[in-house]
This record gives structure tokens, C-alpha cells and sequence, in this order.
């Protein structure tokens, strides 16, 4: 049986993930987002009803069912939100100098004292510690403290109000990232069948592990690093994570604006070694959530990304709570496509090819890059189960797309997030033959190669082994 005709193939090897929220709710909106170039979209836990995510996912497994196409979906947590207590009458003005004690009641404050309902932090805290107050517009030192009480003098800010958010830099706090909305909210996300899950407020790799245990294989596993005591940990976080989401918010907050580019690029590259998909996400396009265009430094900030050898950008309030969503995306579009078709872009990038590891897998996976390069493939394709090959061929970041073949729909969505895939949910074939003639005509039919080109096939015999690749065939492209 044909497939259906994909009418928008992506012209572009990074991925685009979108969040969806009140801006884009609608099934309208979702189609447009999707042909406008969306990957994966995000649902943030942080917003939102259980009603308002399960219609917004509902309408994306409509969508994808009536396309014949995969897509992925993940659920963002919000993990623990610090924040303080309320002021009796309203804000308060401070100055550097000013002291002000942070206690555990639930009294409302005033300029001398407020409520920090977070023992946690008290337990952590110790003289000289800093505290920065509403993403560092207040900045706070501790002076003395005991498990109930902190004793602060304002280093820089001037005002402080209700509930604003409270970062603790260079402390790990005794908290999991698991709050019990959190557990509420990953039930929910898991019984609705999403496809990945971002865990917030990582800083240790036992975080990580507590929540796969959670996770218990449902969806895959996307660790947020946006915490300075996790970047003391980031190798053995992306071995436990599925993937990695440089969250450059709290990261920006919590360590020297100078310091977040290059901490970008190392855990871009860590993710690239281990062959884990990175997001690169946090105001990306700000400005657009109110004007149609970018800023000049916003696009530069999106080519970085790409120039990085990042999987996938994100966009947040952009299009969940702004004016221009769809022009968002084709703008991200746009910039992702004019930096790979930049020569540099693929010197930068086969400079930085990590080492393959001595396996079969990354033995073959390696060479079709190589060989897709020399006889100038339209696509290499990977027949996978678990997904594991094809990660392996997007680790070697070709220059044509990857084409994944895989008779698991989950495995199919999962790998929308990675470099360069195309993913082909289709039923399982019964020998390499066959699954070279379905490869040439699922190419064919999805846009990726015209009659008389060629494809560079890798799979493993037997079928159903995972990280079995062992066999690399060149086929051409025959429409019949």
C-alpha cells in the first residue's frame, strides 16, 4: 500500500521545537505551527490545566494520523519554584546596605522581614552565601542564619515584591526536582502517552536517575541543565539522560552572563560525544513575542546555536503566549536554513566529528557519512527498533538527511528530536532486501530523493538486535 505524499518535507537538518500555550491552542494553529516547520512541541506544566495539555496533545496525535507523519511531543515540568512570601502592603523599596531577615513564616512582610517557605534552604545556607532575588534584580548576602532564619544585606536592587523567584547560587539544595505537582503532572503526561519528558532543577546525576525510574521506559528522559552544580556533573548527566536541554534561564541567573556561552558549548558538545540530542532554548527570539522580526543580536544568537552543532532550538513564550507564533517559526526556520547552506557551517561542523567508538555500530554509521558524502547520496537511511542506530548516525552529523525506518511508533516520534532524521513509521520487512526496496520507495514518496539518485542503507542482521548495525548497502532510487 502507497503512502500518503509528505507535502512539506524539512529542508533543514536542525530541529525546531515549539511550546504551545494560549496563543496557540487551536487545531488551526497547531497545523500552521506544524507547516511552518515544528518538530516537537512542548507542553509546559508549568501553565496550564491537565484539560488544556490532553486537547492541545489530542489534536497533535489527529494531526499526525491524518498526515501519516510522526510527531513528538514533550512534557516540560516545572520541578521546585522558590519564591518568597507576600508584603502586607505591597512592595518595599530597598538600597544596597538595607538588612532584611528571610524567615519561615507565613506572616506577611515588610522592609524588615519576609517569608521564605523553602526550609530547605535554610538547612543549606551558611555566612557569605548569595541569594539573587527576581532573576538577579535583587541580590542578597547571608550575614548569619539558622535552620529557620537568614539574616541578609542587600548588595544591589531596589524593590522587592511578592512572590518572586528565589535562586541560591553555589549551593545544592536538599531538594528533589520532583515536587508532588511534578508527580502529578508526570502521571498524567505519561498516561496520555508523550514522548519525552524534560526534568527541571537537575544537579546531581541522582536526580536523574530518580526520575528514569519514574519514567520506567514510558518516554525518554530530557535532563534541563540549568543549574550551576549540575555543570560539575554534566558528563555522567548525559549518560543518564536521554537527552539535554541547555535551559540558559536560571543558568543566566545563577552564573556570570559571560560564563553561559561557553558552558553552552561544552555541554553541546558532551551531548554531541555521547550521541544525545541538545537543545539549545531560552529567549531565542524574545522580541517576537510582540514584532514580527528579530532582533539582529536574537538571529545571531539562533546561527550560534546552529554553528554549535546543536540538535534543536526552541522557542518559548514566542509562540505560546505571543503575537507573532507562526512567524516565529519561520524565522527560526529561516536562520537554521541559511547557516547550514554556509560553507563555514560545514567546516565547523566535520571539524568537531567526535571519535567513533570501536563498535560495529559507530564503524558503519561513520562510513555512511562518509560515503553519502563522496558519491553525493540524497539520504542515509537506518532501519532501527530501539532507535539507537540512528542516534549514532545523527551523532556523526551528515550533511543529507537521515531517513529513519522503524516499525515502533514510539521510537519514530522520540527521534524527531534529533539531527537531521526523518522518521518513517512503517511495518516491519522480513529481509535486507526488502527493506532496501521499502527504503528507496519510502524516500521517494516522502521528497527526500527523485528517481536515479542514491541512498546509503545501514542495518543490522539479524533484525531485532539492538546496536547490531553491521551492513552498509548504496541503492538506487527507482519511483516503480
Amino acid at each position: 500500500m502507497t503512502r500518503k505524499v509528505i507535502p512539506f518535507r524539512r529542508f533543514r537538518l536542525t530541529k525546531i521545537v515549539a511550546t504551545l500555550g494560549p496563543a496557540t491552542a487551536t487545531p488551526e494553529m497547531i497545523r500552521a505551527l506544524f507547516e511552518a516547520g515544528v518538530d516537537v512541541f512542548r507542553l509546559n506544566f508549568s501553565h496550564g490545566t491537565h484539560e488544556d495539555h490532553g486537547q492541545r496533545l489530542a489534536t497533535l496525535r489527529a494531526l499526525e494520523a491524518e498526515l501519516d507523519h510522526p510527531i513528538a511531543v514533550m512534557a516540560d515540568l516545572q520541578g521546585p519554584k522558590l519564591r518568597l512570601g507576600t508584603f502586607a502592603d505591597g512592595p518595599v523599596t530597598v538600597e544596597p546596605g538595607h538588612r532584611i531577615r528571610l524567615d519561615l513564616s507565613t506572616e506577611p512582610g515588610d522592609a524588615t522581614r519576609v517569608g521564605l517557605p523553602h526550609p530547605e534552604i535554610f538547612a543549606a545556607l551558611e555566612p557569605e552565601a548569595e541569594l539573587l532575588v527576581d532573576d538577579g534584580k535583587v541580590r542578597l548576602r547571608v550575614v548569619d542564619c539558622s535552620p529557620d532564619h537568614a539574616d541578609c544585606v542587600v548588595l544591589s536592587g531596589s524593590r522587592l515584591s511578592d512572590r518572586k523567584g528565589v535562586n541560591v547560587p553555589g549551593v545544592v539544595l536538599p531538594l528533589t526536582p520532583l515536587t508532588p505537582k511534578d508527580h502529578e503532572d508526570l502521571a498524567f503526561a505519561l498516561d496520555q502517552g508523550v514522548d519525552w519528558v524534560a526534568l527541571s532543577f537537575v544537579q546531581r546525576p541522582e536526580d536523574v536517575a530518580e526520575a528514569r525510574k519514574l519514567v520506567a521506559g514510558r518516554a525518554a528522559l530530557l535532563s534541563k541543565m540549568e543549574k550551576p552544580q549540575a555543570i560539575q556533573h554534566l558528563e555522567r548527566i548525559v549518560e543518564l539522560s536521554d537527552g539535554v536541554m541547555v535551559a540558559r534561564g536560571d543558568l543566566g541567573v545563577e552564573m556570570p552572563a559571560e560564563d553561559v556561552p561557553s558552558i553552552q558549548k561544552r555541554i553541546i558538545r558532551e551531548s554531541r560525544k555521547a550521541g544525545k540530542p541538545v537543545i539549545v532554548a531560552t529567549q531565542m527570539l524574545e522580541s517576537m513575542i510582540g514584532s514580527p522580526a528579530p532582533t539582529r543580536a536574537e538571529a545571531s544568537d539562533v546561527a550560534t546555536a546552529v554553528y554549535d552543532g546543536a540538535d534543536a532550538v526552541m522557542l518559548s513564550a514566542e509562540t505560546a503566549a505571543g503575537t507573532y507564533p507562526i512567524e516565529a517559526v519561520s524565522m527560526m526556520d529561516r536562520i537554521a536554513r541559511r547557516v547550514e547552506q554556509d560553507p563555514l557551517y560545514r567546516t565547523i561542523t566535520d571539524a568537531q566529528h567526535p571519535d567513533p567508538q570501536q563498535t560495529s555500530t559507530d564503524a558503519v554509521t561513520a562510513a555512511a557519512r562518509q560515503v553519502a558524502h563522496t558519491i553525493q547520496a540524497a539520504a542515509i537511511v537506518t532501519y532501527t527498533t530501539s532507535g539507537s542506530t540512528t542516534l549514532r548516525a545523527a551523532r556523526e552529523r551528515p550533511e543529507v538527511p537521515i531517513m529513519c525506518l522503524t516499525s515502533s511508533l514510539e521510537t519514530a516520534r522520540r527521534l524527531q528530536l534529533a539531527y537531521g532524521v526523518h522518521s518513517v513509521h512503517s511495518a516491519d520487512v522480513a529481509d535486507f532486501n526488502e527493506m532496501v526496496q521499502k527504503a528507496a520507495r519510502c524516500a521517494y514518496e516522502d521528497g527526500l530523493a527523485v528517481e536515479g539518485q542514491r541512498l546509503v542503507i545501514t542495518a543490522g542482521v539479524p533484525f531485532g538486535t539492538p546496536g547490531n548495525t553491521n551492513i552498509l548497502r548504496i541503492a538506487w532510487v527507482d519511483a516503480q
